[in-house]
């Protein structure tokens, strides 16, 4: 009788287990959603193009202007085509006049009397509008703006292609909510002083 009542007294003990175990996993079940909704201001973002910037300023070296167009900012081509054709003209426009001073300075050393300079407005061949020596400072001074000319163009030149990089590095520079730096103040308690500072915020 007492070997029935200690086996009675285990097999409600283990039952009152199982009966908790079998609870405690239907909790479980429960708290597992069968559906996992998806966020939907969750935002996509594009890989990351480590070649995109060579890429800008192979093309803006190929063709002014086609970095801009690949990096899709294409007000910015005018821009660049207006820059660099002033800098071409400029420079024919002076290669030109220095041109005309060497060829009438070659024509004096010749000796002969009948270049542009020496006509008068009406075309009459008169005394020398521009002197000898006046076509060597003409020479001296279109040959420097020439050189300024192409200079600057070289330099407007090597500025689309430098905007073109830069600008594909930029497109891909992370701005998002997730990455923040901004201006820290706190009020000390304990010196009644404030602090001033930066605060970096990096979320993953």
């Amino acid at each position: 009788m007492i070997l029935n009542k200690h086996l009675l007294t285990c097999i409600l003990t283990f039952w009152c287990f199982f009966s908790l175990f079998a609870q405690e996993d239907n909790k479980k079940k429960e708290e597992i959603p069968n559906i996992i909704a998806v966020d939907s201001i969750s935002e996509v973002k594009e890989a990351i193009d480590p070649l995109r910037p060579a890429k800008a300023a192979f093309y803006s070296a190929l063709l002014p202007g086609l970095g801009q167009a690949y990096n899709k900012k294409y007000w910015k081509i005018p821009i660049v085509w207006g820059a660099i054709g002033t800098g071409i003209y400029f420079y024919v426009k002076n290669d030109k006049e220095y041109n005309r001073y060497r060829d009438a300075y070659k024509s004096r050393l010749a000796g002969f009397t009948n270049d542009e300079f020496y006509f008068d407005s009406n075309g009459k061949l008169t005394n020398p509008r521009v002197t000898t020596d006046g076509l060597i400072r003409g020479q001296e001074f279109y040959r420097r703006n020439k050189q300024v000319a192409l200079l600057v163009t070289i330099g407007l030149y090597a500025l689309n292609i430098i905007d073109a990089n830069v600008d594909a590095h930029l497109m891909q520079f992370n701005v998002d909510e997730n990455l923040s730096l901004a201006p820290h103040y706190e009020f000390n308690e304990f010196d009644a002083s404030s602090n001033l500072g930066l605060t970096l915020n990096f979320k993953f």
